[in-house]
């Protein structure tokens, strides 16, 4: 074997103690998940659950949105999951959180680099005192420099410092992670939303069309009773002013329904001018079955801002790690082989060679108290880290909450609308009856026939209410929907 070889197995060996060597401790509290809520629901004491919705401890599997089996929803978020610019953010800042890891792993590897050069150099000779060679002037020499050669260092950590930064990072890119699954998740949600407004405003529009039609009918009512002799101009003038008053209405409808069909284009990624919303109705956006619900002890696995606080919460606990290393002592092993020589042919001879091997260690010895309030600062974000998780695990109970109980008022609203309107349903029809014949006024059919739209447009809303908290209890269980992105 070559003294050069040998050289370089020594050097291998070196690295190969540091790497078994740098695994002696890791400083610093390890991270434990936090424990699961013991509650076994989310309604406050005498509220039920509404029939829409069922606790579940299994995980709902496919999209959340096929529950309303509408096709043209289906399409609608598939092309916002393909198209919409803050997914594609999100994935960037993630895929950025993915590299930030790669590089700390990097970092705490063996670094090896690699020289080579060459140089044109002319030497001074008289800068070394060297003029003359007995009565022969020595002239300054030009020559080339070749050399080539590498250089290896590994840092022990003794005590874990890198170990955590690793840990650290790999938790903040699961927190990232876990936050771009949170933006699909509130785009989709979104999305919906949207739809339903669009569902709902056009079953406005429709509803208000119908009181139109009905305000015409009621003119053609006085036109026939005015040929009987029994109307007067007043009536006339009446049932002319309550036609133009609902007429009023629909530019106002309109107008929100374009607003809307715009803000779905946004969030699907296109201009309102490239791309035109589906005609959504409430007819086809039907919730076929209860919203399966995760129970507290599965939401907390399951909900992705609460993994993301879990992550946060673990990566400030392995920068306590970081900073308490950075407390004790630190050792670095380098080694580095140069072969350099005039001509190139001379490169692998052994008087060609220069190498080192040498380990450097340093130690804080006084620093003001910066490292030890560094660490007490990271021992307090981790308390503040995991305020921010227990708060984030409230406020998902709480809208979990928020949305049953929504869903629960929903239900009795629409029921209670279905009553009434069956009831002045009735009522106008008795007052036409007797406004036919004679027995009546018109201000009491206009009365009546009020009191009916005013009771269908209320019971739409309430309809689409419905299915809007039922989209708001789906993203505050944490619906899947990754097998649409996929």
């Amino acid at each position: 074997m070559s003294p050069n070889t040998k050289r370089l197995a020594a050097l291998a060996a070196s690295v190969s103690l540091a790497v078994m060597a740098g695994a002696c401790t890791t400083v610093g509290p390890d991270f434990a998940q936090p424990a699961a809520p013991k509650a076994a629901g989310y309604a406050a004491a005498g509220e039920a659950t509404p029939a829409e919705a069922r606790l579940d401890a299994a995980a709902s599997v496919g999209p959340w949105w096929n529950a309303f089996g509408s096709p043209a929803l289906d399409a609608t978020i598939r092309q916002a999951l393909a198209d919409s610019p803050t997914l594609a953010e999100a994935d960037a800042t993630l895929r950025q959180s993915q590299s930030a890891l790669a590089q700390a792993r990097g970092a705490a590897g063996p670094q090896v680099d690699a020289t080579a050069g060459v140089n044109r150099e002319r030497a001074n000779l008289q800068a070394f005192g060297f003029t003359s060679f007995g009565d022969v002037k020595l002239e300054n020499p030009t020559f080339n420099l070749y050399s080539v050669g590498g250089a290896v260092g590994y840092d022990l950590d003794l005590f874990g410092g890198n170990k955590r930064r690793i840990e650290g990072a790999a938790a903040r890119a699961e927190a990232q992670g876990r936050r771009s699954d949170a933006a699909y998740l509130t785009l989709t949600a979104n999305v919906a939303l949207q739809a339903l407004t669009i569902a709902t405003l056009n079953a406005q529009i429709d509803a208000v069309n119908q009181m139109i039609a009905a305000d015409q009918a009621n003119i053609d009512l006085v036109h026939r009773a005015n040929v009987l002799g029994g109307s007067t101009a007043t009536a006339r003038v009446s049932a002319q002013s309550q036609l133009e008053q609902d007429r009023a209405l629909l530019p106002p409808l309109q107008g929100q329904l374009a607003a809307a069909r715009h803000a779905l284009a946004l969030l699907v990624g296109h201009t309102p001018a490239d791309w035109t919303a589906p005609d959504f109705t409430l007819a086809e956006l039907n919730l076929a079955a209860p919203v399966p619900v995760a129970l507290p002890s599965a939401l907390v696995r399951k909900r992705p801002d609460i993994l993301a606080a879990e992550a946060d919460l673990h990566a400030a606990t392995a920068d306590i790690g970081v900073a308490t290393a950075d407390l004790y002592p630190n050792v670095k092993l380098t080694a580095s082989l140069t072969q350099g020589s005039l001509n190139p042919s001379d490169f692998f001879f052994y008087d060609a060679t220069a190498w080192s091997v040498g380990g450097g260690l340093t130690a804080p010895i006084f620093n003001g108290g910066a490292l030890k309030a560094r660490r007490q600062q990271a021992r307090e974000e981790a308390v503040a880290s995991s305020a921010r998780y227990q708060q984030t695990v409230l406020t998902a109970f709480a809208q979990v909450a928020d949305a049953l109980s929504a869903l629960n008022a929903d239900d009795a609203a629409i029921a209670a609308y279905g009553r009434s309107e069956a009831q002045a349903g009735e009522s106008l029809r008795l007052a036409r009856v007797a406004y036919d014949k004679g027995g009546g006024t018109l201000l009491e059919v206009l009365d009546a026939q009020r009191r009916v739209h005013e009771i269908q447009a209320s019971r739409v809303r309430a309809q689409g209410q419905r299915l809007a908290d039922a989209v708001r209890l789906f993203a505050a269980s944490g619906a899947d929907w990754r097998s649409a992105a996929t």
